[in-house]
């Protein structure tokens, strides 16, 4: 049967597309709600007038009420639009601000940071997501999820990234539905005395509970940081190397909690409460009892919304084989899909939505097919086999989507997946049992030994993958032009090699070609393309000059900006990077670039076009103004915001322009050659 045969599917893909135009185009809601009671009259009209079968403007009015739905729940979903958003508030001024907290977040060497609800701004009822961003301070108390908080304080906007091809958080938060953010120190806030309590919440207490007792036990620290990945969807505790080791071997996704975990968490209590089917409507009973697990496991799990995804996904899967209806899988995944969408459109701005629901549909599309290639006797090698094609199946889903976020890719993905999957089972089945018997205060020792044993030796095997270094295919540059014509070229390939016809060979034919004609463009574009950058950096004055394909970096001792570097090659698909030493004048197109360094070296010739200010020197700025009369003046990452302040007002008098990387972002020369 044909993916697109179904119409769960094709009401998932109509609703999607009402999200991308709801998110990204921003229409009016009043327009919204109008046009959708429009497309729904006209869906009854024409219902009425024929009934089946269904005529043509039937079609098209669903089609148009499902788009202008998925606007819709998407401009709810962002809240702006909302009359009681604090955003249409007067915002500027400091203000009291009452707070909910909802989501305790991974604090960062400067700050502690939360996604919190607003509940009053002033005097005023409001809602709306924010950030609040604390200062480290051990003295004070931290706030958790479901905490109430009073604090006086101005808000300020997420600030875009300040270099080309820096992650763009402004965005990020911004498809999550959060557009400000508050800093401030624990000290000055007031905390309410009663605060109404919620569901994620209790789960959140409920995982600390759990995640307390597993410490009074002598399980390793890596070990029980991987424990409470696997089994609690907790990641906060791991270490850099461990993360590491497991991205590059291919086997990070087992650190997520998600459809693999919950998968078979689902085969294990299907198989457990097999007994349950003697019964009177024991079928029955089996699924309320299936989905009423499942749903313990993800409050278990602290409701992220990983875990709530997958765990929606295979309630209907359970409901599926209730139903024995199990091969329909497209259409049991693409319900789970628009159910979950319709309630959280904004998940599928996520990047593990997406990964989760394109490693699903690889699976079920792709796998089948695999095994059908081949089919040994000896049942060994034929499940050796099967893994390997799940395995397969999953990495061809996900590829696209993971040299767009990650640009690399592990080539031993298999390898870590024959070590881990067929193993999972049993860690996850004794994990639950250990999490029981710590609750219930009976863990024996040797259970602990045998499981810290486990999970080490897990460990210790992925560590070796990821240290083939010359199988982790790095800084690959991928575009989401690129990621349409893949994906493209995928479906062609799979559906060309499922059942060859002319249609399906122009497919595959269109993705290729595609893809090396786009490849083209981009390498014609980048030579004729010249970059001089200078950028914000706080540890080093950094200047990128880009000819073509060759990037130099013009920097000081500091390590820190190598990755910034390498984000610039890798996002303008540049072959290679020099290093150099920083200089203090140069020279481009004929305009004269002078660097004022701490020791503040008045230049030798007269005529400089660009100042550029690094490393705080005390100059008095008025009298090189007078001297060298600059066309502009740039201020960078590494000089103090005060002396930035200072400049700018003085340049505000003088009248050369003024540009601080601290709030402009990095200053970038653009010329092409003709």
């Amino acid at each position: 049967m044909q993916l697109f045969d179904f119409v769960s599917v094709k009401l998932t893909l109509f609703l999607i597309a009402g999200i991308l135009i709801g998110f990204y185009m921003e229409p009016s809601i009043i327009f919204t709600i109008s046009a959708l009671l429009g497309f729904l009259i006209l869906s009854w009209i024409s219902w009425k007038k024929q009934p089946y079968p269904r005529s043509s403007l039937f079609e098209i009015t669903v089609v148009g009420t499902t788009i202008l739905l998925g606007v819709l729940i998407t401009t709810v979903s962002l809240e702006k639009q909302l009359p009681h958003h604090y955003s249409n508030q007067k915002i500027s001024e400091p203000a009291i601000w009452h707070l909910k907290i909802e989501e305790v977040l991974k604090p960062n060497p400067y700050s502690q940071r939360f996604v919190a609800q607003v509940i009053q701004h002033d005097e005023s009822y409001s809602t709306g997501k924010i950030i609040l961003s604390l200062s480290h301070d051990s003295l004070q108390r931290k706030p958790k999820v479901d905490d109430e908080i009073v604090l006086f304080s101005s808000v300020e906007e997420i600030k875009p990234p300040l270099n080309p091809h820096q992650f763009d958080y402004k965005m990020y938060l911004n498809k999550l539905g959060i557009y400000h953010q508050i800093r401030a120190k624990p000290a000055e806030l007031t905390y309410s005395t009663d605060p109404s309590p919620t569901l994620f919440g209790h789960a959140m207490q409920f995982r600390e509970i759990i995640v307390s007792k597993l410490k009074q036990h002598s399980f390793g620290e890596d070990e029980l940081a991987v424990i409470q990945a696997l089994l609690l969807g907790k990641r906060d505790d791991i270490s850099e190397d461990i993360y590491n080791n497991y991205k590059n071997a291919g086997a990070v996704h087992i650190l997520a909690v998600s459809g693999l975990h919950v998968g078979i968490l689902l085969l294990i209590v299907q198989f457990l409460t097999t007994p349950l089917t003697r019964l009177p409507k024991g079928k029955f009973i089996q699924m309320i009892v299936i989905v009423f697990l499942l749903w313990s496991f993800a409050f278990v799990a602290g409701l992220s919304a990983s875990i709530v995804r997958a765990v929606t996904m295979f309630s209907f899967v359970a409901y599926a084989l209730h139903l024995k209806r199990p091969n329909n899988s497209f259409n049991i995944v693409a319900l789970s899909m628009f159910f979950i969408l319709l309630l959280k459109p904004l998940f599928l701005f996520q990047v593990g939505f997406q990964m989760s629901y394109a490693a699903v549909f690889a699976i079920i599309w792709i796998y089948p097919k695999l095994t059908k290639l081949w089919n040994p006797d000896f049942f060994v090698i034929r499940k050796v086999w099967q893994l390997l094609a799940v395995s397969v199946s999953a990495q061809l889903g996900v590829l696209p989507i993971s040299l767009l976020y990650f640009h690399q890719f592990p080539a031993l993905f298999f390898v870590s997946n024959l070590i881990v999957i067929p193993f999972l089972g049993i860690i996850l089945g004794t994990g639950l049992i250990i999490i029981t018997l710590t609750l219930m205060g009976g863990l024996p020792s040797f259970l602990v030994t045998a499981y810290n044993f486990a999970i080490k030796s897990m460990n210790t095997a992925l560590g070796w993958v990821a240290q083939q270094e010359g199988f982790v295919l790095r800084d690959i540059p991928f575009d989401t032009t690129q990621l349409v014509l893949a994906y493209i070229a995928l479906f062609g390939l799979i559906s060309l090699l499922s059942r060859p016809s002319l249609k399906k060979a122009f497919v595959l034919c269109f993705g290729i070609i595609g893809l090396q004609v786009w490849g083209i463009y981009l390498q014609v574009q980048l030579k004729n393309q010249k970059k001089f950058i200078i950028a914000h950096s706080a540890r080093t004055p950094l200047l990128l000059s880009q000819i073509g394909k060759q990037l130099t970096a013009y920097m000081g001792d500091s390590l820190s900006v190598k990755k910034m570097i390498q984000n610039f090659k890798i996002g303008e698909k540049l072959e290679s990077v020099r290093y150099k030493t920083l200089q203090n004048v140069y020279e481009i197109e004929g305009k004269t670039i002078y660097r004022v360094d701490s020791a503040a070296v008045f230049p030798k010739q007269v005529d400089v076009d660009f100042l550029w200010l690094t490393e705080s020197p005390k100059i008095n700025l008025e009298r090189w103004l007078d001297s060298l009369q600059p066309k502009m003046v740039i201020s960078d990452g590494t000089n103090y915001r005060s002396y930035s302040q200072r400049w700018r007002e003085t340049c505000h008098k003088r009248k050369p322009p003024f540009h601080d990387t601290h709030e402009k972002g990095a200053y970038i020369f653009i010329w092409n050659e003709d």
